[in-house]
Order: C-alpha cells, then sequence, then structure tokens
C-alpha cells in the first residue's frame, strides 16, 4: 500500500506522466492529515492535488515539472497510522493487520476503538473488534425485517420462530454484559430493534458505566419501566434518554423519570401510547369485561 500525491502543476486536461518516484524523511503527521482531508474513507490509495510545504520545497530542489511522491504505510509514524485505521470499517482494520506486525500492534491499540457500531447481532461474534477502556461510543442497530420476529410477543411465535430467536437470543445482552466490564468509559448506548434485551441488562450497564451520558433506545420491546426506574437511581450522569417505540413503557413510568430527573432529556416516541404485551390468560380476561360491558 502506498500513499501518492500528484504534483500541483497538472492542469485537469493534461496527461498525467509519472517521471520520478522519491521517498521523503520529514515528519509525516502533517503530510499524511493534509493527504486524508480531501479523500474519501476505506481508499488505499491517497491523493492530493495541493502538497504540504515540505514537498513543494522537495518538488523546487528537484526542478521537476511532473512527479508522484510515494512512501510505504509502514514508514509512518504511529500517530497517522491509527489515523490512517479510522478511517477503515472493521474489517478493512483487520485486513490490513494480517500485512504485517507492526500495523497488527496499531489493529490492537485500544485508542483506535473509541466509537463501534454494528448493524447486525452476529457482527458481535466476529474478532474485527476489541473492547477495551478507550470504548466511548457504542451503537447497535438491527434494521432487518427479521427484526419483527424477535419483537412478536414469546406466546405468540411458532416453532420456527422461536428456533431462530434462540440462535441470537442472548447474544446482545451477553455483548453488553462484557461491556459492562470492559468498558467503564462508555458515553453512549444506542440499541434499536435488539429485541432480546432485558431490564436486567440495561441496570447492570447503568451500574458499571458510571459516565454514561446518552441512552437511546428504540424497538426494544422487553425494556419496560423497570428501566426507567433504574435510570432514577444509577444513571447520575445521564443526559439523554430516549425509548422510542418501547412498548411495554407506561405513561406513570415515564412520569416518574421527569419528576426525579429533571435535567434528562426524555423522548418516548410512541412508547407510552402502544399496546403492551400481556400474557394469554390476562387478555382473556379482557376480553371477557369488555363483552360484559357490551351486553349491559
Amino acid at each position: 500500500m502506498t500513499v501518492s500525491c500528484i504534483c500541483p502543476f497538472h492542469s485537469l486536461g493534461q496527461r498525467k506522466h509519472k517521471l520520478h518516484t522519491c521517498f521523503f524523511s520529514f515528519p509525516c503527521s502533517e503530510l499524511l492529515h493534509h493527504l486524508l482531508a480531501k479523500n474519501k474513507p476505506h481508499s488505499t490509495t491517497l491523493y492530493v492535488q495541493q502538497p504540504p510545504p515540505a514537498l513543494l520545497l522537495l518538488h523546487q530542489a528537484k526542478r521537476l515539472c511532473h512527479c508522484c511522491w510515494a512512501m510505504h504505510i509502514t514508514q509512518l509514524n504511529r500517530e497517522c497510522l491509527l489515523h490512517l485505521f479510522s478511517f477503515l470499517d472493521k474489517n478493512s482494520r483487520k485486513n490490513l493487520a494480517k500485512t504485517c506486525h507492526k500495523l497488527l500492534e496499531v489493529f490492537q491499540d485500544p485508542l483506535l476503538w473509541s466509537l463501534l457500531k454494528f448493524h447486525s447481532p452476529a457482527e458481535l461474534k466476529k474478532d474485527n473488534f476489541l473492547l477495551g477502556p478507550a470504548l466511548k461510543h457504542l451503537s447497535i442497530c438491527w434494521y432487518s425485517e427479521r427484526v419483527k420476529v424477535c419483537n412478536t410477543e414469546d406466546w405468540m411465535k411458532n416453532s420456527f420462530q422461536k428456533d431462530f430467536c434462540k440462535r441470537h437470543e442472548n447474544t446482545v445482552s451477553d455483548f453488553l454484559l462484557d461491556v459492562c466490564t470492559r468498558c467503564p468509559n462508555l458515553l453512549s448506548l444506542t440499541l434499536s430493534g435488539c429485541g432480546h434485551v432485558t431490564d436486567d441488562c440495561i441496570l447492570q450497564l447503568l451500574k458499571n458505566c458510571p459516565n454514561l451520558r446518552s441512552l437511546k433506545l428504540e424497538n426494544c420491546v422487553r425494556i419496560s419501566d423497570f428501566t426507567l426506574e433504574a435510570v432514577t437511581l444509577h444513571g447520575a450522569s445521564l443526559r439523554t434518554l430516549h425509548v422510542d417505540f418501547c412498548r411495554n413503557i407506561t405513561q406513570a413510568g415515564l412520569d416518574r423519570v421527569r419528576a426525579k430527573c429533571p435535567s434528562v432529556m426524555l423522548r418516548a416516541d410512541r412508547s407510552a401510547n402502544m399496546i403492551p404485551d400481556s400474557k394469554p390468560q390476562k387478555k382473556l380476561m379482557l376480553e371477557k369485561e369488555s363483552r360484559k360491558l357490551v351486553q349491559l
């Protein structure tokens, strides 16, 4: 992999000529930050039309009209490599780390993993990321059609749906419990479509991550007023709380949070207005009572 720089003296309509390649020994951090400023993430070759002053001096010294500078990625210092890795997704980081020991050390640097985003429970089981005290922001958002299966009441699922849910029922919860022990400095957590996450899991997270400032839960059907009570007891640092489309949240629980935690920005879109889960026996009792009222 190379970091390349296109000479600024090229006009857009002219043909590019590669006449010269040279290696430079001046500090690389200024160069790399300049290169990455206008390039897209995940690119293996980085280009710039206006090199930093050090390269312009080198160009004038060589008296070249058209030139291309290149250097091997392993010649960059640790700071530059961390910055470069931050532009890559988890799989790209893992693949790049397999090329040499130096890049593997960068991959294992906790500073690289301050932000983690996952788009399905299956991604949580991969080995292309690291959990550590440097993790500040975590997001697990599942928007697949399969989320509807997990959000169905357990007593309404058929055998196929139950078998599907068992495959990953504890995946997110076990992962979050691992976060509790390894990532005490977590600042924000976003969960969307995680239908198997329970109140106990969020309670443990609030206890073990005292610096948590933002908790956003969307379409997490097992979350109930017990989570809201845990927020009032253990969410001293919490400033933002979203419980959107969590159908087992009640208006009474929301009012309790507003009363005890006035500094928390609370949002509960549709939660208190949705029909909560209830066991079949309770639903039968409600139906019988409604029929009696109709007959009267």
